[in-house]
């Protein structure tokens, strides 16, 4: 009798200030879409009020969807450094709300997402989109960015054929 994999529920995330990326998906014999979104925070709200509204839709969408674990893209800045610490700030703020709920988290590098999404690290943002679509089974490009980004590594944590196991603190 064939033993069936046991569902892994992966929340992956494309963190930002302005807009975070989130996309869930179902690994079971194969890799199945559930759903994908935004959490979009306003440039003139006050900046712990933006941090603590991320926090909370992550919460939420814990809640709803009960992920096993995540995937997080790590920090990248290249030419935009005046973002960096507001992107670490909301990338705190989303990894405590996975800790809090006992979550583990792949955390990758944007290479590794470009790589195990298209078998290139230096493949375009374009690329990526596409081939997130062509595995998922989509009709369209997920939108927004962000979005189709989180996706893309929820896909590569599937991937990884791992589970992994929270480690206590």
């Amino acid at each position: 009798m064939k033993q069936h994999k046991p569902c892994r529920r992966i929340l992956g995330i494309d963190p930002g200030l302005a807009s975070t990326g989130w996309g869930i998906l179902d690994d079971r014999e194969s890799i199945l879409y559930v759903d994908h979104g935004t959490i979009i925070t306003k440039a003139d709200c006050p900046h712990a009020q933006r941090l603590c509204f991320i926090m909370h839709s992550v919460r939420l969408i814990i809640e709803k969807y009960k992920p096993t674990e995540a995937a997080i893209e790590n920090l990248y800045f290249g030419k935009n450094t005046s973002s960096a610490i507001p992107v670490a700030e909301a990338r705190g703020v989303i990894s405590a709300s996975l800790a809090e709920k006992g979550i583990p988290i792949h955390e990758l590098t944007p290479n590794a997402i470009k790589k195990g999404v298209t078998g290139m690290a230096g493949a375009g943002k374009t690329q990526v989109q596409e081939m997130v679509k062509i595995i998922l089974g989509l009709d369209e490009i997920p939108k927004p960015d962000h979005a189709a980004d989180a996706l893309a590594a929820a896909i590569c944590a599937a991937n990884s054929g791992v589970p992994l196991k929270f480690p206590g603190v």
